[in-house]
């Protein structure tokens, strides 16, 4: 692989974790919220919000794989570009991460699932 720091990785790795539990606990507050009061106008915007978060924590979390398996395979150093994209995808994981917690816990909230 070539060189990343361990630091880097791990961030990576930890940041990978937090994606699948946000698509995990997202998919099941929106069941939730879906069999306790059903589709209507009231819960249209939760449950497409709900979809919306799952979306992109996959999709960040598929750049990230992609991504670290990328440069995994360059020898002896990734190319300057690939890094730079890294720290982007990083950074918009983290972002896609923090804001989907968020959302999860309002609508838990919101609708009385605590």
């Amino acid at each position: 692989m070539a060189d990343l720091p361990d630091q880097t990785i791990t961030i990576i790795l930890e940041l990978q974790r937090r994606l699948v539990q946000l698509i995990n606990q997202a998919g099941a507050t929106e069941l939730s919220v879906f069999e306790i009061f059903g589709e209507t106008e009231a819960t249209a915007s939760v449950l497409e919000q709900l979809t919306n978060i799952r979306e992109r924590a996959t999709s960040s979390y598929s750049r990230l794989s992609n991504l670290l398996l990328r440069i995994s395979e360059f020898q002896p150093i990734a190319p300057t570009a690939t890094i730079e994209l890294l720290t982007q995808t990083i950074e918009q994981a983290e972002a896609t991460a923090e804001a989907g917690e968020a959302t999860v816990r309002e609508a838990k909230s919101d609708w009385n699932l605590l």
